[in-house]
């Protein structure tokens, strides 16, 4: 049996209308170039990349972006919890209920790199007692289970 709980997930300008909200709760601001970032995350429909990010973010703006500026943004929402790295993508996904703070769990297909992010406090909190277990004070655990998806087992 999976310890979920269910969150009310904005879409769309809601989902940018949280998002700054978060952002300013922690003190910081939402400029034009986060909220570009932001939507672009909030549209992806997988992971993204620092990089790939940039080069959307600078064909909007009509300039080049630089990916370092990327990653300083994306390094400020993981922190404030508008995004999460998926750590074996070297990418990002937005987090579609920023006022929730939970440990991750990803389901990644290998075939269309699809990214689910599931909330399962049992498993995250079995993870964390296994980490003190062993002398260790765990920070963020991230669980990330490669597969295949069903919409593409089903091909």
């Amino acid at each position: 049996m999976i310890a979920r709980h269910h969150h009310h997930e904005p879409l769309g300008i809601d989902l940018a209308q949280a998002a700054q909200a978060t952002l300013e709760r922690s003190g910081e601001q939402w400029t034009p170039m986060r909220a570009d970032i932001f939507g672009v995350l909030a549209t992806a429909e997988r992971p993204v990349s620092a990089y790939d990010i940039a080069e959307t973010v600078g064909r909007v703006r009509d300039r080049r972006v630089a990916a370092n500026s990327v990653y300083r943004i994306l390094d400020l929402f993981v922190t404030t919890n508008l995004a999460h790295r998926v750590e074996s993508e070297n990418a990002y996904v937005v987090n579609a209920h920023p006022e929730c703070l939970h440990d991750c769990i990803f389901l990644i297909c290998d075939r269309c790199h699809r990214t689910v992010h599931l909330d399962d406090d049992a498993v995250t909190g079995g993870v964390r007692r296994v980490a003190k277990a062993a002398g260790f004070a765990p920070a963020r655990p991230v669980v990330e289970v490669r597969g295949t998806c069903a919409a593409c087992t089903a091909i």
